[in-house]
Parts: C-alpha cells; sequence; structure tokens
C-alpha cells in the first residue's frame, strides 16, 4: 500500500495579511479622490468667476474703436474737410483657410493680384495683417459675401475734401492712419483727431469676433475746425491763377487774399495743385505750397517798406525831388540801372515810375542799422505766426554785414527775400495806418487782432497815393485798376538767383495791392513763377490776376464802389517797368 506522506509547512513561508495596512490604502485613495471632487465643486460654484477670467484670457482682446475726426468748414460753415467711415480688410495669416477659387474672387473683388494677397498671408507669424485698407461700400459688400474663414473687415475713416484741388494746399491731407500729413491737417492734428476708444470682445481661435464683451472707453470725437476762408474767394482765386499760369506759360504760380483789417486769410492758392482724395502718382513739387514756404526775391514791391521807412526820418516829404541820374547810378564798383531814364523824380515819383536809383539813393541816405529795424518790424526774416507747417521766414541778412550795394539792392528788393503771405501781411502797414497785423487761417468771429506799429501814420498813409499813381495810365501798373473803385498797389519783377548770380531769362513777376484805397478790405498778392509766354512783367503777368479777383471779391463781399465810374480805356498792356532789373 502506498503512503502519501504529508510535507511539512514553515510559518516561515505562511503568507499574513495585515488588515489594517488594507484599510489605509483604500482610505487614501477614498480622499484623494473627495479632495479632487471637492476642487472642482469649489472652482466651477465658488470661483466661477475665476475659471471665467482664466478662459476669456485665451481669448480675449482689446479692439481700439476709431475717434471720428472732426470736420474743416470754411467761414460760412461750408464743409472742406470730411470723415466718411469706411471697412478696410485683415487677416489671421495662420487662420486663414483660402480655396484657389476664393483667392481667385477675393483679388478680383480688392483690385489686385492672387501674388499680393498670399504674399500678405505668408507671414504666419503675425496674427493680424491688412489685406486692403479703406474699401468702398461696394468692395466691402463682395469681400464679406465670399465669407473667408481667418479675414475679417474693421471699421475706420477715410477722409474727404469737396473741394479737391482747389484748396489742397491749405488744407494738407491724412495718411492711412487718418492723421495729419500736410497743411492744416498736421497744424491741428491734436484738436481735429479726437481719442480713441476701446471694447473687450472675444475672439476664436480663427480672428473672428464671437462676442462683445464690454466697452472700456469710448472714443471721443475730435472738434471741428473753422477756417477764415472764404470759398467763393478761394475758388475765384484758383481759377484766375491757373489761367494765368497757362496763359503765360509759367512753372508755377500763387496768390493769397488778406482781410486788410483782421489779416485774416481769406484765399490762398497754388497752381500747380493736385487732388487729395486720390494722391497716386503725385509728384511732390506739386505739393509744394508756394505761398507760404517757398521764398522769392520780391522785386519792385520792397520799394513802398524803403519810402516809408525815409518819411519817418523826416528828411523826405512825397514832393521831396530825387535826381535819378537819368536812369545809371554807381555804388561802389557796381551800377544800378533803370529800364527808363528820368531825371529829376519827387518821392512818389520814384514809386510810380518804379525807379531802382530814386529808391537806392533813399535807401542810402538812412543808415544800414535804422533801415534794418524798419524791415525787421514789417516782418521781414520772421517767420509769420500763422500755425501753418513749414512756413518761411524770408531772409534779411544782418545789417553789420551790408555793404553799401546791397543796402541799395535792398531798397528795391534784391537780395533779400520773402515769402508771398509774408510780404502780403507786411501790406498791413498801409491798410492800418502803419501797424501791421497778424495774420490767420481760422475765423476770428468778429475779433480784431491787435497789431504792431512800424511806421507812423502820416508815413504809412502818405504811401496809398503813390500807390495809386502805380495804378494810372502813367504808372507800371494799369491793368490793375477797377471802375469804380480807387486801387492801390506795386509791381514787383525780378531775375531769379542762378548759380551764385542772376538768370538772364528767369523772373518773378509778382503784383501786390488793395482796395478800396479810401477804406482798404482787401489786399491780394499775385506771384507767377517764371512765365515764358513774352510777357514777364509784374504789370503785365501778375497785374491782371489781381484786377480779376479782387473786383470779383469786391463784389462778392458787397463792398461799395469809393470812386466815380468812368468810361476812360485802359490801356491793355505797358511798354515795361524798371523794376528789378
Amino acid at each position: 500500500m502506498s503512503r502519501i506522506a504529508s510535507r511539512p509547512t514553515s510559518h516561515l513561508l505562511e503568507l499574513h495579511l495585515v488588515s489594517w495596512r488594507a484599510y489605509f490604502v483604500l482610505g487614501a485613495i477614498l480622499l484623494m479622490l473627495l479632495i479632487l471632487a471637492g476642487r472642482a465643486i469649489y472652482l466651477q460654484s465658488l470661483r466661477h468667476e475665476f475659471l471665467q477670467r482664466k478662459g476669456d484670457a485665451l481669448a480675449s482682446r482689446v479692439v481700439e474703436l476709431p475717434a471720428h475726426r472732426g470736420m474743416i468748414a470754411d467761414r460760412t460753415g461750408e464743409p472742406l474737410a470730411i470723415s466718411t467711415p469706411v471697412e478696410s480688410l485683415w487677416a489671421n495669416p495662420s487662420a486663414v483657410q483660402l480655396s484657389p477659387s476664393q483667392l481667385k474672387q477675393l483679388a478680383a473683388v480688392l483690385g489686385m493680384s492672387a501674388q499680393e494677397i498670399q504674399v500678405k498671408l505668408a507671414a504666419k507669424e503675425k496674427e493680424f495683417v491688412y489685406i486692403k485698407r479703406r474699401l468702398p461700400p461696394d468692395q466691402a459688400a463682395a469681400v464679406a459675401q465670399l465669407g473667408i474663414a481667418g479675414m475679417a473687415l474693421q471699421r475706420e475713416y477715410r477722409r474727404y475734401y469737396p473741394a479737391g484741388e482747389v484748396a489742397a494746399h491749405l488744407l494738407g491731407f491724412t495718411g492711412l492712419d487718418d492723421s495729419g500729413q500736410e497743411g492744416m491737417e498736421l497744424a491741428h492734428q491734436a484738436t481735429l483727431a479726437g481719442v480713441p476708444g476701446s471694447r473687450r470682445v472675444l475672439k476664436d481661435r480663427k480672428g473672428n469676433i464671437f462676442e462683445d464683451l464690454a466697452s472700456i472707453l469710448s472714443p471721443k470725437p475730435g472738434q471741428d475746425l473753422t477756417l477764415s476762408i472764404d470759398m467763393r474767394l478761394q475758388y475765384l482765386a484758383y481759377r484766375e491763377l491757373q489761367a494765368a499760369v497757362l496763359a503765360n506759360k509759367a512753372k508755377a504760380g500763387a496768390i493769397v487774399v488778406l482781410d486788410a483789417k483782421t489779416g485774416e486769410i481769406l484765399a490762398l492758392a497754388n497752381v500747380p495743385s493736385f487732388n487729395p482724395n486720390n494722391r497716386e502718382g503725385v509728384k511732390p513739387w506739386q505739393m509744394r505750397n508756394h505761398a507760404v514756404t517757398d521764398e522769392y526775391e520780391p522785386g519792385s514791391t520792397m520799394k513802398p517798406f524803403t519810402i516809408a521807412a525815409a518819411m519817418d526820418t523826416g528828411k523826405y516829404r512825397p514832393d521831396t525831388l530825387i535826381d535819378t541820374d537819368n536812369g545809371s547810378y554807381v555804388v561802389g564798383t557796381k551800377r544800378i540801372h533803370d529800364a527808363h531814364p528820368h531825371g529829376m523824380l519827387t518821392v512818389s515819383q520814384v514809386i510810380q515810375k518804379s525807379s531802382n536809383v530814386g529808391a537806392s539813393k533813399i535807401a542810402l541816405s538812412m543808415s544800414p542799422e535804422y533801415m534794418w529795424t524798419e524791415f525787421h518790424n514789417a516782418g521781414f526774416g520772421i517767420v509769420p505766426q500763422v500755425g501753418f507747417p513749414g512756413a518761411a521766414s524770408g531772409s534779411l541778412r544782418p545789417y553789420q554785414k551790408w555793404r553799401p550795394i546791397e543796402q541799395a539792392t535792398m531798397s528795391y528788393g534784391n537780395g533779400i527775400s520773402v515769402s508771398l503771405l509774408q510780404l502780403a501781411q507786411a501790406y498791413t502797414v498801409f491798410t492800418n495806418h502803419g501797424v501791421i497785423k497778424p495774420v490767420t487761417m481760422l475765423k476770428l468771429n468778429g475779433a480784431t487782432p491787435v497789431g504792431t506799429r512800424v511806421f507812423s501814420a502820416q508815413s504809412a498813409d502818405a504811401v496809398i497815393p503813390m500807390l495809386e499813381s502805380v495804378i494810372s495810365v502813367e504808372g507800371t501798373a494799369p491793368q490793375a485798376a477797377i471802375e469804380g473803385y480807387r486801387v492801390a498797389g506795386k509791381t514787383g519783377t525780378a531775375h531769379k538767383p542762378d548759380r551764385g548770380g542772376y538768370s538772364a531769362d528767369k523772373y518773378i513777376a509778382s503784383f501786390i495791392g488793395f482796395a478800396p484805397a479810401s477804406n482798404p478790405r482787401l489786399i491780394i498778392a499775385v506771384m507767377v513763377d517764371e512765365p515764358a509766354a513774352g510777357q514777364y512783367y509784374g504789370g503785365t503777368v501778375s497785374a491782371p490776376v489781381f484786377k480779376q479777383v479782387m473786383q470779383g471779391a469786391l463784389r462778392q463781399l458787397d463792398i461799395a464802389p469809393d470812386k466815380p465810374i468812368t468810361q476812360r480805356p485802359i490801356p491793355a498792356a505797358t511798354t515795361g517797368e524798371d523794376e528789378s532789373l
């Protein structure tokens, strides 16, 4: 019989599980689950706002709200610059989903090539790029209909100038960001621009706004600006200047119309001009504001200041005789000429005949310091405080460096430079009894600015009849005469500086005058640069522009005549004038 032997066991091989350890592990697991559950309940109920902020931070963005730019208007309230809402197309390149057919459609709508669009979308590292800005309403609507993922339209403003090229140099223009770049738009940027606002929105990963959370700051619109300009006179001045530049085949021209009492600029125009609403292809020289920023030698339009300064010394009266040496006078090693020889002339006739020799002799009888002071007080060599960017100061050299020949030539406008606006302002001394008025492009609303005395009232007033004689048949500008009105003015014709000397065949033809002479209301200054159609004198090129603008302005402003109406014919042209030639 077989025996089954029992195997002995050892207590060392027995497994003894202690029950408390199992309970500890199970309890620890349950405790961790309870902590996690409690934390979840705490965050999702008691700290809901905290989680919301964390979630929003991933998609929340602050979007700028552009401010509406202030309107620019003329003195009567006619809009000159207004902002209209437009849409700009932007994209998040990394989120754009654009099929070949959509790309072709988008390019056709925007008037761009498909390659241009692809180049803009190639910047995958950027979250925001403009595809095209300032879309017209029809383009914006067509783009929206395409429904391209990752692209969106953004509201902006586009500046519009109803007067176009007529007031372009005066107003300037704005850039793509609607900030002023030139002219009054730049000068008054802080006033016109306003303050942008902002709002917080939620965007998806493609950049599309799917929820508007809150407004952070409301945009503050810019302030409107009312200019001193009268658009009726602005259109008139531009039209006549443009016609003169074309008729005389000139390089350029400029005109300034001032209120003779207040210094308000009623019109300011330049030719050539440009369309500020479409500046594509515009050359920089077309944007030059010749009336404000360009300097030129004024020629004989300076002679009235020489005469007024001389009469203030007490040495001269209107009837004082001056020997003009038959139109030729030597100063040092230089000879000064008159175009037409004269012998003895009164001070008044020096202005009427525009004698360089007479003006030179009168100038040299004054000390350089005194003459410089009088010219400086009349605004020469000083930037006009008109609030316009780039306004020129002109050039008036220190008197300590004057040689006698330089003092002589400055008396008739050579060796000194001015801007047309500066010269127009200087002539306010003759319309305000010797007091120069500040000039402004902003409407004064009836306020009369206080000026600064330059000449005595007696001397300044005595110059007016001399300037009236210039408009007579015996003077150099009969073409400036206006039926029914007393007109006072002065011609200027000067060779243009060229390579250290003066050009033989390039001229600046100018005329400046005011009316009615009995009670001046308007000052008009005209400058034509390089007339090339045969005539180049101020009396034949610029004086007719003055006449057309002045008589139209007097009628528009309903200014009463101050002279009996006659039927005396006015010569079509003068035979020539001496000026600074």
